[in-house]
């Protein structure tokens, strides 16, 4: 199975980040975890929430900013991955003046229902 970028249709999540779905078993056939870009614009952030199932894994690919993660700030950049284990509050947000992109891989794949607001 192999996807294209330029064919994949932007939504927003539930905490408001602009997803795409790289791999998802809903789409792709995979079964195990899900791939998204998730892009967050200049001085945007994404709403705090947390995941009582999936594991996620943010990887960040361009741009910079700050992620709350269980109280903690964290300074995050191009090449950082941060773990987020289930039922742990975050959120992110774009600090820089270019939008910041993550790659976040989720285990078991991300669902909407999964996603408790805080």
């Amino acid at each position: 199975m192999k996807t294209s970028y330029r064919d994949i249709v932007v939504y927003t999540t539930r905490d408001g980040s602009a997803i795409r779905e790289l791999m998802h078993p809903a789409r792709h056939g995979n079964e195990r975890q899900s791939l998204a870009e998730a892009v967050i614009r200049p001085g945007e952030q994404t709403r705090l929430h947390r995941h009582q199932c999936s594991e996620e894994l943010y990887h960040v690919t361009r741009g910079t900013g700050i992620m709350t993660l269980a109280g903690e700030t964290l300074c995050i950049g191009v090449g950082d991955t941060i773990l987020i284990p289930p039922q742990t509050p975050h959120c992110v947000a774009a600090t820089g003046n270019e939008p910041l992109h993550i790659l976040c891989c989720c285990s078991p794949p991300y669902r909407h229902e999964d996603t408790e607001l805080l």
